[in-house]
């Protein structure tokens, strides 16, 4: 096992979790983003293994947001969050003062489909959006 997936496990047994396969993936090979996407120009951050616990005890999310697991956002309010509360966890965004799921904005059901989509798409701002992944 590579020091990498060491992290990633470790992660995973402080959050309770097993991350998708993809997720896993994208911390193995590409390890973090951050970026504006084209032609969406939109700011997508996806964090590195070695900052989620710090982002996720920072806010307080578990406690808040039981079953969360933030790893990323729109580089300001908007937390892109593992919603580990379903058996296939899928992506929401929560705002980091919201106090509840009930304000959560689906984004996509993987890591894969948010990636694919998010070019043409940039970040759903109204969980009235139909979801195509």
């Amino acid at each position: 096992m590579s020091s990498n997936d060491d992290r990633i496990a470790q992660v995973e047994r402080r959050f309770g979790v097993r991350f998708p396969k993809d997720y896993r993936h994208f911390l193995a090979t590409e390890g973090s983003t951050a970026r504006f996407v084209p032609p969406a120009d939109d700011f997508l951050m996806i964090n590195a293994i070695g900052e989620l616990i710090e982002v996720n005890e920072a806010g307080d999310f578990q406690e808040r947001f039981p079953g969360s697991v933030v790893i990323g956002g729109d580089g300001s309010r908007e937390m892109l969050t593992y919603d580990f509360r379903q058996e296939n966890p899928s992506l929401v965004l929560l705002d980091v003062s919201t106090q509840d799921w009930s304000s959560a904005i689906h984004q996509a059901t993987s890591l894969s489909a948010l990636l694919e989509q998010f070019p043409g798409t940039g970040w759903k701002w109204d969980d009235s959006d139909p979801s195509p992944s």
